[in-house]
């Protein structure tokens, strides 16, 4: 049976495109690629990029402060958002060009429109149009979502903060997850007054206790309002415009915004996946194996959509392994094992590997773990502390986890990851000698464990 193409696949964010124009350019195989929106997904155009962006933006405020100690003689200004977000949305442009060039030079026909499966070969555009391929790619991503609660309509989510007119004076960010925190972090630097609200006993649930109770205190210490155990039972609008809240302690308050960081659901909705017999599991996330083969076996799935490991380089990994599984005939399974992560909290955190209560859950271990105020923010008068912790296996002297809470703790936790994934032990990275003075030589530097589980 002939075909259209080799490859069609759905959705141009980072994965889809990546495994698009490898599996074209690479293999030569005749591929094509559908996408609704914009080119570069969530990562480039409403996540990763814009919001790095706004929070270099929004750190030039304390570096001032920081600068006036250390003798220079500058003055703080207004942050014009409007003058940002423009510079912002010119860049995202940029970017989204560059997406398209590499599908056209890669020979992959692009379309702009939604797509949906009639069947396990077949394609249809939004216009009628019937494309048939040999294998299907979903590489739809993921959405935020809103509670389900009076009112919700009112508040916005993480797609719609690039694109506000102008700041609010203030706003309440609902959530605990790292999207929250990072949106806190940086409106709070921004100059917005903010209020975070989350259900939970501590905010970054799932992440190191230890690194995310330190995230947590310093963000208080920046001036975020955070609410633990707190959650919204109603909204309703104001009769001066704001947003009036109802919390679960009893409070009302008005807010000139509400964002909701509750929560993403996967982009697998209306498009054919039930009729084909495609698996969906409990959060609406398309099921696959191993090697991002769905229960169709011609329909494949790589990135959020999976809800495996919602990462952007995890959704380009598992787009590269499927063109080597399929177009290269050298099956290739995914890695999803310790995978370095930064979140841009202020401060921010980096950790790779296993927490310490994970670790602690599994066999013994020894914690290596210390806390000081940096000698660039000290000598500038500030109180900020920062983390550096190691989590080590007793019985191999293996590093199970490394979690740094840092200014450029991301920047660290890559080098780490390398170490870590590697399989380095304690004494390794003791032999290590240390780059002095650096916040980061504490990592080689710890002798004696603070505690052992």
């Amino acid at each position: 049976m002939s075909f259209d193409y080799d490859l069609f696949v759905i959705g141009g964010g980072s994965g889809g495109v990546r495994a698009a124009r490898v599996a074209a350019g690479d293999t030569g195989a005749k591929v094509a690629l559908a996408e609704e929106d914009r080119y570069g997904g969530t990562c480039v155009i409403r996540g990763c990029v814009p919001k790095k962006l706004m929070v270099f933006a929004s750190e030039y405020a304390g570096m001032v402060e920081d600068a006036q100690s250390y003798g220079w003689n500058i003055a703080p200004g207004r942050f014009d958002w409007t003058a940002f977000r423009g510079k912002l949305e010119a860049e995202l442009d940029r970017l989204e060009g560059i997406y398209r060039n590499l599908l056209k030079n890669a020979g992959v026909d692009s379309y702009d429109q939604r797509a949906r499966l009639v069947d396990p070969h077949t394609v249809e555009l939004a216009d009628g149009t019937r494309k048939s391929a040999k294998h299907i790619l979903l590489a739809t991503g993921g959405r935020p979502v809103k509670p389900d609660l009076p009112g919700a309509d009112l508040g916005i989510t993480s797609n719609d903060i690039f694109h506000l007119p102008e700041l609010p004076k203030s706003i309440l960010i609902v959530g605990g997850g790292y999207i929250a925190c990072e949106f806190a972090g940086i409106l709070n630097g921004l100059g917005v007054e903010v209020t975070q609200f989350y259900r939970g006993a501590q905010i970054l649930r799932g992440f190191d206790d230890e690194a995310r109770g330190l995230v947590s205190e310093e963000m208080r210490q920046r001036g975020v309002d955070l609410h633990l155990g707190t959650n919204i039972l109603e909204m309703a609008r104001d009769g001066d415009g704001g947003i009036r809240i109802k919390a679960t302690n009893g409070t009302e308050r008005v807010f000139g915004q509400v964002m909701f960081a509750t929560g993403r659901t996967p982009n697998a909705d209306d498009m054919g996946l039930e009729a084909l017999g495609v698996t969906r599991g409990r959060k609406g996330e398309v099921t696959v194996d191993d090697y991002s083969q769905t229960s169709v076996p011609s329909v494949y799935a790589i990135g959020d959509v999976t809800d495996r490991v919602n990462l952007t380089p995890v959704a380009i990994r598992e787009g590269m392994a499927f063109v080597e599984t399929v177009f290269k005939g050298n099956p290739t399974p995914v890695d999803h094992d310790l995978i370095p992560t930064a979140i841009f909290t202020q401060p921010e955190m980096g950790t790779v590997g296993l927490s310490e209560e994970e670790a602690a859950a599994q066999e013994q271990i020894d914690v290596y773990s210390t806390s000081f105020k940096p000698m660039q923010q000290s000598f500038a008068g500030r109180s900020d502390r920062v983390l550096m912790k190691l989590v080590v296996s007793k019985a191999s002297g293996k590093v199970l986890g490394c979690h740094i809470v840092a200014p450029g703790a991301g920047e660290m936790i890559q080098l780490a990851g390398i170490a870590v994934k590697m399989g380095a032990t304690k004494e390794d990275f003791d032999r290590t000698v240390a780059v002095h003075p650096t916040m980061s030589e504490e990592l080689v530097t710890m002798k004696v464990p603070v505690r052992s589980a």
